[in-house]
């Protein structure tokens, strides 16, 4: 049986109408009853209906958007282009930051539900993840950037990440370098994992394997320096450094240097993004350059389509996925081998 208004009262401990203004956000509710309230609505599983939408009103003319962080440059450039793409279009982004929480991420989806949002954009740290269930139940449209979310999202906008591995792979080793190490975070991610995947596949068809691996579950320089400077010391023999990342690749460098070794002379390095950052470290960072500004306005396109109903998406999308080609952007960074 499908929980109600009262339900929820019951459950939260409260009245229904301090329900109701939570869930409308039409006045005053403090804070630990809205957090009662949240996790009432998560646990009992609620979503308004169709009909009680309609009721409260036309369309909201805000989108909702879910990114892990919106400190790291990636999502920070993406969650720029997305809100900016909707505002030509009027709509107003309301931008959340799971912190790559899942219980966050849940809470989330309840309040976005609470705010009559038209359509949701979400770049989840988790994957298939089944509180999204409760978007399509209300009939809010999804669509997923970076990473898939299976059943859950009506679309998928995404870069070309197998490619990109095996570009990675392709351009070190037509330099001579077999001796190959990878470092990368956050380890969960669905992105970073089909670039691991196909790092591995690629290497594998030419005889090779990586020499070393780090992965890690904080995205940040310090982590990566870490990572990056412990397989330097205990490995060697290692030519060059696969950065799952940008942020990944610069702080490889900095270890690369600081253990009294020189790039690309001693140890070549490339990255993943082609963050603006890239072109201005010294020596200038090799990396596959994904379009994050151009995903980020595509998913605008197709969430826009989504709300107006419209399912006539370019040809790339015919299958519920949109993935934009990556390209090789080679800087000094890289070398060849010495002999």
């Amino acid at each position: 049986m499908k929980a109600s208004i009262r339900d929820i009262a019951t459950r939260a401990g409260t009245s229904v109408s301090t329900v109701s203004r939570a869930l409308n956000n039409s006045g005053y509710v403090s804070p630990d009853v809205r957090v009662r309230v949240e996790e009432a609505v998560r646990d009992l599983n609620y979503t308004p209906s169709k009909d009680a939408r309609m009721l409260r009103g036309g369309p909201s003319r805000v989108v909702g958007l879910m990114l892990p962080a919106v400190d790291v440059p990636f999502f920070g450039i993406l969650a720029q282009a997305i809100e900016q793409a909707l505002f030509q279009k009027g709509y107003q982004t309301l931008i959340c930051c799971t912190s790559e929480n899942l219980e966050h991420e849940a809470r989330y989806v309840s309040m976005l539900l609470s705010q009559r949002v038209d359509g949701v954009i979400v770049a989840s740290a988790f994957g298939d993840d089944a509180h999204f269930e409760a978007f399509g139940a209300a009939d809010v449209p999804l669509v997923a950037i970076d990473r898939d979310l299976g059943r859950f999202a009506d679309h998928v906008v995404t870069a070309d990440h197998e490619a990109g591995g095996r570009l990675m792979v392709r351009h070190l080793t037509a330099l001579g370098h077999r001796k190959i190490a990878a470092i990368g975070a956050p380890a969960h991610s669905q992105s970073i994992q089909v670039r691991l995947q196909s790092i591995s596949s690629e290497l594998g068809a030419q005889g090779l394997e990586l020499s070393a691996m780090a992965l890690g579950e904080e995205h940040t320089f310090p982590a990566a320096y870490a990572m990056a400077r412990k397989i330097i010391e205990n490995n060697q023999a290692v030519t060059a450094i696969i950065g799952m990342t940008d942020i990944a690749a610069i702080a490889a460098i900095h270890a690369v240097h600081d253990c009294g070794r020189a790039v690309p002379g001693d140890i070549s390095v490339i990255g993943f993004d082609d963050l603006p950052e890239a072109a201005y470290v010294i020596p200038g960072l090799t990396t596959v350059a994904q379009p994050i500004r151009e995903i980020g306005e595509q998913a605008a396109h197709v969430i826009e389509a989504a709300i107006a109903g419209r399912r006539q998406f370019d040809e790339t999308a015919v299958k519920g996925v949109t993935r934009l080609p990556v390209q090789l952007v080679e800087r000094q960074s890289t070398g060849a081998v010495r002999a």
